[in-house]
């Protein structure tokens, strides 16, 4: 290849390259297109697939991009009445994106500076509408139950989302509380009404626990007395069938008190003979006399 045919081929290329720049253009995964024919946008609407297009050289068209990711919205931590007229500082945050370009195009051109510090006079303009419906117990109580941080978000977003949408182009994702704060004037006395919100709830707690405490008193009381009235009972019978054995077995030894004596030496016999032991007495000694040969009581006729 010679000299005049590389030359050739370089301006070419310089000429494609040209022409690329004045009649295509490329659009982003991360971004919208808006084509506009004479500073009108073109009836096809805003381009938001990506890729690669085609447009008339400016000052025909010209192509203005936007960027469609969700842009970090953060307001104010200021002070906001309450529908009770306490103080309270809030703090929200939000995401947002353009949803509609045209509308952004005609709002803010193409400044997303801009267009936070519109959102920002919106957000704070509703945040003090839904906060001064709700009184202060929704946002701070020592019972969580009553805390309603995901009912006053979800009024909050609603309200903005609607106006953003139609006169800004611009779609709210989310909008969430990220801070809640008390003036120092009145930090003191919440805290205060807090204590004694909470002392109610101990003092509740404790007569609960007290009154519990008396009923299961009384019920170990009238268990104890029943316990003790059947073991009393149990012991009425066992002594009465005691004494019934003995009464059978006095009046056997009043038949044959021969016997009775003779079986009153066998047990004293037993238990002095328990244990080895060494003893000198007479024989004749009581119950010792047992020992000796000769007639037994059982014995005789």
């Amino acid at each position: 290849m010679n000299r005049s045919q590389l030359n050739f081929l370089v301006g070419g290329v310089l000429l494609l390259i040209f022409a690329m720049m004045l009649f295509a253009f490329q659009v982003r995964r991360t971004e919208t297109a808006l084509v506009t024919t004479f500073g009108k946008p073109v009836d096809s609407g805003p381009i938001t697939k990506s890729g690669l297009y085609w447009k008339l050289p400016w000052p025909i068209q010209k192509v203005q991009k936007f960027d469609n990711r969700i842009q970090n919205f953060e307001g104010r931590f200021e002070e906001t009445l309450t529908q009770d007229g306490k103080n309270l500082m809030v703090l929200v945050y939000a995401g947002w994106k353009i949803s509609n370009p045209e509308t952004f195009r005609k709002s803010f051109n193409d400044s997303v500076a801009d267009a936070e510090k519109r959102l920002e006079d919106l957000v704070r303009s509703e945040k003090g509408a839904v906060i001064g419906t709700h009184p202060f117990s929704d946002f701070i109580s020592p019972d969580e139950k009553k805390l309603k941080f995901v009912e006053i978000e979800t009024e909050m977003l609603e309200r903005i989302r609607k106006p953003a949408a139609e006169k800004y182009g611009i779609d709210v994702v989310f909008l969430h509380i990220k801070k809640l704060g008390l003036p120092e004037s009145i930090t003191e006395k919440v805290f205060e009404r807090m204590k004694a919100e909470r002392q109610k709830f101990v003092d509740k707690l404790k007569a609960e626990g007290e009154g519990r405490a008396i009923d299961i008193r009384s019920e170990a009381d009238s268990e104890r007395i029943k316990t003790l009235a059947q073991a009393e009972a149990k012991v009425i019978e066992l002594r009465g069938s005691a004494e019934a054995e003995a009464a059978k077995y006095y009046e056997i030894m009043e038949k044959n008190p021969e016997l009775a004596i003779f079986l009153q030496k066998l047990t004293t016999l037993e238990q002095t003979l328990k244990e080895r032991s060494t003893l000198i007495l007479d024989e004749r000694t009581p119950p010792f006399d047992l020992l000796k040969g000769g007639a037994r009581p059982m014995d005789k006729k």
